[in-house]
């Protein structure tokens, strides 16, 4: 399979999978769907294994080849303060939009759904998103244990000492490791090139589970919510892509073309990781430097979630509208600020939106167990959320990247991006250049 095919199979899996699992939860009874749908879970379980198992090296490597790179501490700190001062503005009018659109369209009203058992149980731990834990475990203990468990924000933090001690080696003993550093980073993209492969395998067996589970039936019960909420995702798409043109100009629309596929695998997958090591590769191939693609894209995986801080916000006002408990303007401010915080702590937690939400729900005096009336559809919302978070960090990276001078041209179509760049980028022969990505 080429990866200029990719995403169609992709579409193809995805319309599959809404069939066999529509044909699965209407032909068997309850507990034989949910047996079957946890055969589908286990393929889409792989296919993540998979993909996680190729993000904790390749970030390591493009970060420090990409500080290596900048030459200085200087040029660090500054291309840094202007990604976290993008993520930080963007978390920002994500959060107004959740609650500005929850507020217009109040979804949570008129449903009249039953009180949730009080000693219900998520399944889902919050205990750690206070803002002391959040700054201890910024550091890590060990970088083998940051690996192991795909901890971006550590892995950030080891690669910046790695990347600055790197620079002050001796210059031949310095060339040796970067070379082998820049070398790992063709070796692990090619790697990705062979997981892509199984990416429709992912796509199919995940919406099966899904809508074998749940059947259809589900989206309609919640359809105002869900309609909702995404019609809150496309403002915030035009307020992106608006950002976007206003720096990169025409070139913003072509960035989207290349950044659809990882978009598509984002949305199909629910998974910011499965898009991550081909958003890289197309970023590159429009044009952002190297240095800059492995800085930026990882810091915005962990601090750039924006899909995921609107549909909390969202999420939030939902659940109080469903038990009619009216939100004051000051009380959803201050909703806003606790989630800008906690938030950022979660970079890589499994369904972190989820858990956000319900280590907020008692600060504002919601019941915890509520959570339990969106978990049924939430794999349906982390699609879109998911796929914003890669349209944001995608668009963030070539505005910084624009900003620092670091914005080249647009590799051509049939043309693969030269091997000779401070961070290789490698354009395998079973994945030709193609004009679109993520």
């Amino acid at each position: 399979m080429k990866f200029n095919k990719l995403t169609t199979w992709v579409l193809i899996a995805l319309a599959a999978g809404i069939v066999v699992g529509y044909i699965c939860h209407t032909a068997f009874p309850a507990e034989t769907a949910k047996e079957i749908a946890s055969y589908f879970t286990a393929l889409t379980e792989i296919f993540l294994h998979l993909v996680k198992m190729i993000i904790a090296p390749l970030v390591f490597a493009t970060l420090v080849v990409g500080i290596a790179s900048m030459g200085d501490a200087k040029s660090v700190g500054r291309v840094g303060a202007k990604a976290l001062g993008w993520f930080v503005t963007a978390s920002l009018i994500s959060l107004l939009l959740g609650l500005l659109w929850a507020n217009v369209f109040r979804p949570g009203d008129g449903m009249h759904l039953a009180l949730p058992d009080a000693g219900a149980s998520t399944h889902l731990k919050t205990g750690s998103l206070d803002f002391k834990h959040f700054i201890v475990g910024i550091f890590p203990k060990s970088i083998f244990e940051a690996l192991a468990n795909n901890s971006v924000l550590q892995i950030v933090v080891f690669s910046l000492f790695f990347g600055f001690a790197l620079c002050t080696v001796a210059a031949k003993t310095g060339a040796v490791i970067k070379s082998f550093f820049e070398e790992l980073v063709h070796v692990m993209i090619r790697v990705t090139d062979y997981v892509m492969l199984f990416a429709p395998i992912g796509v199919f067996a995940a919406v099966a589970a899904a809508i074998t589970v749940q059947g259809l039936g589900v989206l309609t019960t919640y359809a105002s919510f869900i309609v909702s909420f995404y019609f809150a995702l496309a403002t915030l798409w035009l307020v992106l892509i608006a950002a976007g043109f206003f720096f990169l100009r025409k070139r913003v629309f072509k960035l989207l073309k290349m950044v659809k596929e990882p978009t598509l695998i984002a949305f199909s997958t629910a998974s910011s990781e499965a898009a991550y090591p081909k958003t890289m590769e197309q970023l590159e191939k429009f044009g952002v430097k190297s240095e800059v693609t492995g800085f930026v894209l990882p810091m915005g995986y962990a601090f750039n979630l924006d899909g995921s801080m609107i549909y909390q916000a969202f999420a939030l006002l939902f659940i109080a509208q469903v038990y009619g408990i009216e939100m004051s303007f000051a009380t959803q401010l201050s909703m806003l600020l606790v989630l800008m915080v906690s938030s950022k702590g979660m970079a890589g937690v499994s369904r972190a939106s989820l858990v956000v939400v319900a280590a907020t729900l008692p600060l504002f005096g919601l019941p915890e167990a509520a959570l339990l009336l969106i978990m049924g559809i939430d794999v349906f919302l982390d699609m879109g959320r998911t796929a914003t978070n890669v349209i944001g960090n995608s668009i963030a990276t070539a505005v910084v990247a624009k900003w620092e001078g670091k914005l080249g041209e647009t590799a051509a179509d049939d043309a693969a991006l030269p091997a000779t760049t401070a961070t290789p980028v490698h354009a395998p022969e079973l994945a030709a250049p193609r004009g679109h990505a993520v």
